[in-house]
This record gives C-alpha cells, sequence and structure tokens, in this order.
C-alpha cells in the first residue's frame, strides 16, 4: 500500500498523476487542470528560487482570492519556503510589522482591487529585507507576474527542492492577534496542515465528484487549509471568489453545478432571505459547513430544508491547531450540529480543564509561535495540551459546546478581534487616557466592538474621531463600530479593567 504523501509538494505531484485532465481551479479568467496547475506551479517555484529564495525563507501573498494565490502558495512550498498568509484587510502598516518579523525575500501582493493597491502601498524603503514585490493583477491586467513567471526556467532544481521538502518542515506561518496587542505567527508543520484538513474534508465526505466554491479567504485557515489543501487532496475543483456577492454566489451555485459551500452563518441567511432566490437552482448543493458563531437551530433546519443541502456541519478550531479541533458529523441531526461544535477530529483530543477551559491534544497542535518561547510555553502545557482561552462543556456524546471565552477575543464577521490590540492603537490618540474594547452582538457580523473611552481632561473627542483613527489603524473588521464615553474604567481591587461590568452595562 502506497503510503500518503505528507508534504504540500508530493500532494500535488500525486494528484497530478493520478487526475491530470480533471480542473483543479475555474476562475472567470482561467481554468487549470491538475497537470496544468503542477506545471504553473513547478514554473513559479523555479522563478522564486531565481528570485534568490532559500530553503526555509518566508514568502508572504497579500491578495485576494485568485487563482495566482492558489499557484503561488504551492510554488512556495515547491521551493522549501514558508507560506506567510497576509489578511487583505490589513493596513499597510499591520502587513509591514509581520513583513519585517518575518524577514520575508518576496512578497505577492495585489494590485488595484476595490479602491486599495496593496502592492503600492508597501514601504520598501522600512524594509530592508524585502527584495521583491510581484504585482497581481486583479480588476486590470497590470502587474509583473508574466515578469516574474518568465524567471522560471530551471525545473532541475525546483524538482530537487520539492523533494527534499519533509513532513515536519515548516510550512506556513499564520498570525492571529494576540492578547498582549501584537500578532503572534503560529508555526505549522507540513504534515499538519495536510492531516488536518484531510479529516475535515473525511467529514464532509469530499471527493473528486465535488465543485467547491471558495468565497472564504484564502489567507484565512479557512480558505486555505479547508479550501486549497482539501481540494487538493481530494481532487475537488476549487472555485475561488474574490468577494462574497448574494446574486453572484447563486449564479456561480447555478452554473457550475457547486456541491460545495462552506461559510460564517451569515452567507447563508443572506441567500436564504434573498428576494431572488427562487430565480437560481441550487440544487446541486450537497455539503455546507459553518462556525465561528452561536447558530440558530432554525437556520441549520432551514438550509437542510430551503436549498435542500444534504449534509450541514458545525465545526470548531483555532490557528494553533492547524485550524481545526471538533465537527460535526453527517449523521448529526439539526439540534446537535446548531448547538455544538461536535466531536474531536484529526486525532485530537478534548478536555475540559479548570475553569471550564477547552483544551485540545495531539500531533496537529502548532508548532509553536515565531520567536516568542514564552508565549508558546503558556499555550501549550508540559504534557502538551493546547490552552484555547475559550470556555466550553462536553456533553455524554463527546460534543463540544462552546459557551464563553476566556480571553477577551471577540468574533466579527469571522474574524478573530483581540480588544488589547485595538485599546494599544486607541491609546495614542491624543486626548484618550484610557480605553476598554469589548464585543457586542450584531445581527450581520456576529459581534463587533464598542469601545469605552476616558478623555483627558479638556480633550475634545467625539465617536467619530475615535472609530475614524482606529479605522486609519487597523483593518476594518477591528475597528469599534460604536464608542461610549465614561468618567472611569470599572476597576477590581488590582487595578484590572472589568469587563463582565462593562458587557453588563451594554446590555442594560
Amino acid at each position: 500500500m502506497t503510503a500518503v504523501p505528507r508534504t504540500t509538494p508530493a500532494v500535488l505531484d500525486r494528484i497530478a498523476r493520478e487526475l491530470p485532465d480533471h480542473d483543479a481551479v475555474v476562475t472567470a479568467a482561467r481554468t487549470l487542470t491538475f497537470s496544468g496547475l503542477r506545471d504553473e506551479v513547478r514554473r513559479a517555484a523555479a522563478a522564486l528560487i531565481d528570485l534568490g529564495v532559500q530553503r526555509g525563507d518566508r514568502v508572504a501573498i497579500w491578495s485576494p482570492n485568485t487563482w495566482h494565490w492558489v499557484v503561488a502558495c504551492l510554488a512556495i512550498h515547491h521551493a522549501g519556503g514558508v507560506l506567510v498568509p497576509l489578511n487583505t484587510r490589513y493596513t499597510a502598516g499591520e502587513a509591514a510589522d509581520i513583513l519585517e518579523r518575518t524577514a520575508a525575500p518576496v512578497l505577492f501582493a495585489s494590485g488595484e482591487f476595490l479602491g486599495a493597491d496593496k502592492a503600492a502601498a508597501v514601504d520598501r524603503d522600512s524594509l530592508p529585507a524585502l527584495r521583491h514585490v510581484v504585482r497581481i493583477p486583479v480588476e486590470k491586467a497590470d502587474g509583473t507576474w508574466d515578469e516574474f513567471m518568465a524567471r522560471g526556467t530551471n525545473l532541475v532544481v525546483v524538482d530537487e527542492r520539492a523533494s527534499a521538502v519533509t513532513a515536519d518542515d515548516v510550512s506556513d506561518i499564520l498570525f492571529t492577534s494576540g492578547t498582549t496587542g501584537r500578532s503572534k505567527g503560529v508555526r505549522c508543520a507540513h504534515r499538519q496542515s495536510l492531516d488536518a484538513s484531510a479529516a475535515w474534508a473525511a467529514c464532509g465526505q469530499v471527493t473528486s465528484a465535488d465543485r467547491y466554491l471558495c468565497i472564504n479567504p484564502f489567507f484565512h485557515n479557512f480558505g486555505y487549509k479547508a479550501g486549497i489543501l482539501a481540494c487538493l487532496q481530494t481532487g475537488a475543483t476549487l472555485f475561488p471568489e474574490l468577494t462574497f456577492d448574494p446574486e453572484q454566489t447563486m449564479r456561480a451555485v447555478a452554473e457550475h453545478r457547486i456541491t460545495v459551500l462552506p461559510g460564517p452563518p451569515t452567507i447563508y441567511q443572506t441567500l436564504l432571505d434573498h428576494p431572488r432566490r427562487g430565480d437560481f437552482d441550487l440544487s446541486s448543493l450537497r455539503f455546507a459547513v459553518t462556525g465561528a458563531a452561536t447558530i440558530p437551530v432554525v437556520l441549520i433546519e432551514r438550509m437542510q430544508g430551503e436549498l435542500d443541502i444534504d449534509i450541514v456541519l458545525t465545526a470548531y478550531g483555532l490557528t494553533e491547531a492547524a485550524g481545526f479541533g471538533t465537527m460535526c458529523r453527517a449523521d448529526d441531526d439539526a439540534v446537535t450540529v446548531a448547538t455544538t461544535s461536535g466531536r474531536p477530529i484529526a486525532d485530537f483530543e478534548l478536555r475540559i480543564g479548570e475553569q471550564g477551559e477547552v483544551l485540545l491534544r495531539g500531533p496537529n497542535v502548532m508548532l509553536g509561535y515565531l520567536d516568542d518561547p514564552e508565549a508558546t510555553a503558556a499555550t501549550i502545557d508540559d504534557d502538551g495540551w493546547l490552552h484555547t482561552g475559550d470556555v466550553g462543556t462536553v456533553d455524554e456524546a463527546g460534543n463540544l459546546e462552546i459557551t464563553d471565552r476566556l480571553k477577551d477575543m471577540y468574533i466579527c464577521g469571522g474574524f478573530n478581534v483581540y480588544p488589547a490590540e485595538v485599546e494599544q492603537v486607541l491609546a495614542r490618540l491624543d486626548g484618550v487616557a484610557e480605553s476598554a474594547v469589548i464585543g457586542v452582538p450584531d445581527e450581520r457580523l456576529g459581534e463587533v466592538g464598542k469601545a469605552f473611552v476616558v478623555a483627558k481632561p479638556g480633550a475634545q473627542l467625539d465617536e467619530k474621531t475615535v472609530i475614524d483613527y482606529a479605522r486609519e489603524h487597523l483593518a476594518n473588521f477591528k475597528a469599534p463600530r460604536s464608542v461610549e464615553f465614561l468618567d472611569a474604567l470599572p476597576r477590581n481591587a488590582g487595578g484590572k479593567v472589568v469587563k463582565p461590568l462593562l458587557r453588563d452595562r451594554e446590555r442594560d
């Protein structure tokens, strides 16, 4: 029996050999079969090596979901490099911080898209390690992609690099906001990214017959691992979506006979309530998975009934666990799917620790944080248990229900937001004495930020000034949507802000 490949280059080689003419990636601009994808990846890897990328170098991608992202991602691995995805909502300052910390010699960045130009926003003078920016065309045919690909001629050295990659080599570093206010880089091995995403695909019974519409951004675990890597291992065809537009999504489902459609709950709610839903044939949908928020039971029932989706699942995961943790199974009922996050997958062990904290242990717990052994030791204990910071319970069937968070983190539109990071930014606004940020319910996004601000005496501050300042320095999903001014923040005897009192105030 042939061993299962446990590096990304080996997986691509295998699928290109087994399904050479099967569509791998389909966009309006270009369709790539698995053999065609492998050809593009090898050329792009050769170009990276020609640019001086060495084994173990970190290479970043700051771009929305295009076929270029898939090629670049796999090419980085083929060249023996480490993928560093950047959130497209990051400001230039946030992106520069990560580029500096990873010492990335090459950045793939989008050109003009939705009024922004990521490639042009990068301050090259402040990043001495960044030698090359490959500009990806999105809205118009500008960019340096073709020039970059023209460098990819030495395929012999690519195959040597690819074959030297091992299952335990670092494949990617995904950054997650930290409770200290600075993002932390989560280091993950090839075997971990592949094994965890394969387990996710197995729960959804994904095969090469599936056609997967990927609305989740590739820079996120959900888009990269449960998307690109899941399709690569199963042979499913990937249809990347640049942005979520309900009519465009329904049109794509009908036209391409989409079978797999993962996403946050708001996507399904929007589709179900859309006045033109009846104009589109959505009967091909077979598998949907959601999470990152509390799911109403009626939503699961409507997805199964009105959208006629055979398998609707919910899941729980975090970047420090390769993006995964627990997941429901195909035969679970609607109440189980809506009220729990299922049972462990990917060889994870699950238990509830002190204060009800959810703990995970297994081969897919991260290798550690980038250049931060103290934070790593604080997160993974001596027995190998990953302390998630989430509070939950486990029922008799072993299903996990997340009930609260030890950390202050909240989830806005599917993205984790850590108030400490927002508070650090607000502290630099002239006139702010102190601030505290919490997540408050929002019908569309699940939760949004609310800032409680204590102004300095005589300061002329209003809500708009605070919000505008936050948006100038932070990604939009991190910026608070409302501000309340207080004379003082509630504190305990130790001087720590008592955020539960702020939440009570908001509820009242």
